[in-house]
């Protein structure tokens, strides 16, 4: 199984979900791609990852979702519908392996309110690793 997480910059969702889903299914290719790239992964981020003992699974830094060979992948997860719509305009033939979360971005969010977007981040990563 082959699974790309998008969000818009790769510094917080994205990265979190992949780091998580690589350490339960370290049988699966996991990616995560920002549709555009600004800041270095989040110290948040790290954090939330080492207290769930998956900092290691987190990747060094930031990709854009050009990079991605798209049809590559066997589920693609936008975490808004903007991603979604991203996703589509450079890749029309994925429509069918996109699943939108609708988890909304934690930037410039008061630290509690963002450990609660990661926690729903990882419910939804806990999901997608059973279902397969």
């Amino acid at each position: 199984m082959k699974v790309l997480f998008v969000c818009s910059g790769n510094v917080y969702r994205s990265p979190l979900a992949e780091a998580l889903l690589r350490k339960i299914r370290p049988d699966w290719v996991v990616d995560s791609a920002g549709i555009r790239l600004v800041i270095p992964i989040a110290e948040e981020v790290k954090e939330f990852l080492k207290e769930e003992n998956a900092e290691k699974f987190l990747k060094n830094t930031p990709e854009p979702l050009s990079s991605k060979r798209l049809m590559d992948y066997d589920v693609i997860v936008a975490m808004e519908d903007m991603h979604k719509e991203y996703v589509l305009s450079l890749c029309p033939q994925c429509k069918d392996k996109i699943v939108v979360w609708n988890i909304p971005d934690p930037y410039v969010r008061e630290k509690d309110a963002m450990w609660k977007i990661f926690k729903q981040i990882k419910k939804k990563v806990l999901e997608l690793a059973d279902q397969q």
